[in-house]
């Protein structure tokens, strides 16, 4: 009777080590998804952002040369167009959380959201497999 015990426990502690192994392995495996998935939100961003920017500094100087052009003064027009993008920037400084923070929380908060949302689609599923099944 004592041999029963032992190779229960045995077993039963084999089991618990394999179950733990293979529930941090998916563990990893939810991680490494999540922070893919993160890093190609991020990088989808800053390339939208650098092309932003390469698009403004590109106006600027069309502006700053369209002016110059109508005045004849380069210095004009390019001060014109400095003073332009300062005060831009001076209006997203004054709203940049309804422009540039809320948006990006928003934007995140619905992938967040969308996360979880699949979780609990595939504990559902899983659920209602061993329901079915037994």
């Amino acid at each position: 009777m004592e041999d029963n015990f032992s190779k229960y426990f045995t077993e039963t502690g084999k089991v618990a080590k394999n179950y733990l192994e293979t529930r941090l392995d998916l563990i990893k495996l939810q991680a490494a998804g999540k922070l893919s998935k993160a890093l190609g939100l991020f990088f989808s961003l800053l390339l939208a952002f650098l092309l932003f920017f390469f698009v403004i500094v590109f106006l600027g100087m069309v502006v700053g040369f369209w002016i110059g052009e109508m005045t004849n003064s380069f210095t004009i027009g390019f001060s014109c167009a400095a003073g332009f993008f300062v005060l831009l920037l001076l209006l997203m400084l004054a709203f940049r959380k309804t422009l540039i923070q809320r948006p990006l929380a928003n934007m995140l908060a619905a992938e967040l959201v969308e996360e979880i949302e699949e979780m609990e689609e595939k504990i559902d599923e899983k659920v209602t497999e061993k329901v079915s099944n037994e």
